[in-house]
């Protein structure tokens, strides 16, 4: 169902929206909850975030309705009801189409150089585009995990439980540094969110707000919409395509085989066929 954050995650923001802001997932009473409650949570999910996002926000909302009831805090009737609301239809988010380096350009383009959230969305934009993090991955890195030296950055413990490193090409640190020179040394998220006037607040962004952040830049520069993964299948292939080893490939992308790996390959056949011509033969005995 998801890491312990995302949960709180999803039920703080059920909570909010039953409440408009007045209780959290820990003061709100889920036993009152009715399925006129949960249908209307289910909408505003449908309008605010990503079909799986809001099955995960769904599945949490099921799973707390479950505890009240084997608690005796809610009916049987009443909590059959509560929880008689389907998953949200709709495709996944994206397996990742390739991006052109002009689109990339265009996007970085949206962002302003004088807007701190505008800057801090440039840096994420190039920091997933020269380490092919997940976006998971990027929301769970702290300042310490960077280091200004070799412009390594340290991934903890992402899918698999695995830990990593992965390192920013030149041009991306500029845009890093500059969101440092504003966010400052204080320890914490490497990207925390940006409030209205361009007030930081410490809190760790949701991996959902990168996606709604690169859809928004995407509007914004006139493209076809893209997700976080797109970011990291461009990775994957252009490091192919430049003859990279698939095994040093893996490990930066953080896949368990180099199977999963190679799925990202968009070399076409004929790459295929002169790679097979490089083989060397022994020439046939003649008779």
């Amino acid at each position: 169902m998801g890491s312990r954050r995302t949960i709180r995650y999803s039920l703080n923001t059920i909570a909010d929206i039953l409440t408009q802001g007045a209780c959290d997932a820990l003061t709100l009473d889920w036993s009152k909850l009715r399925y006129s409650h949960t249908a209307a949570v289910r909408v505003v999910l449908i309008e605010n975030f990503a079909p799986t996002t809001a099955n995960k926000m769904l599945s949490a909302l099921r799973r707390v309705l479950l505890e009240a009831y084997r608690l005796d805090l809610i009916d049987a009737p009443d909590y059959q009801k509560a929880i008689d609301f389907p998953n949200v239809a709709g495709e996944a988010e994206p397996k990742g189409r390739y991006l052109r380096q002009s689109e990339i350009a265009a996007i970085l383009e949206t962002c302003s150089p004088d807007s701190p959230l505008d800057i801090r969305d440039a840096a994420i934009i190039v920091v997933l585009r020269g380490t092919g993090m997940r976006r998971s991955e990027l929301t769970n890195v702290s300042l310490e995990d960077y280091s200004v030296a070799s412009g390594e950055l340290f991934v903890r413990k992402s899918k698999g439980a695995k830990s990593r490193e992965v390192y920013l090409p030149d041009g991306a640190i500029p845009y890093l540094q500059k969101w440092l020179s504003i966010r400052g040394d204080r320890p914490g998220a490497l990207f925390c969110r940006v409030r209205r006037g361009g007030h930081l607040d410490w809190g760790r962004m949701h991996s959902d707000t990168i996606w709604k952040m690169l859809q928004k830049r995407a509007a914004l520069a006139s493209l076809d919409s893209l997700s976080p993964h797109d970011f990291r299948r461009t990775f994957c292939s252009d490091l192919l395509e430049a003859k990279e080893d698939i095994v040093t490939i893996q490990k930066l992308a953080g896949h368990a085989s180099p199977a999963t790996t190679a799925k990202y390959d968009r070399r076409g056949s004929e790459t295929r066929r002169k790679a097979a011509q490089n083989l060397s033969i022994p020439p046939q005995k003649r008779k």
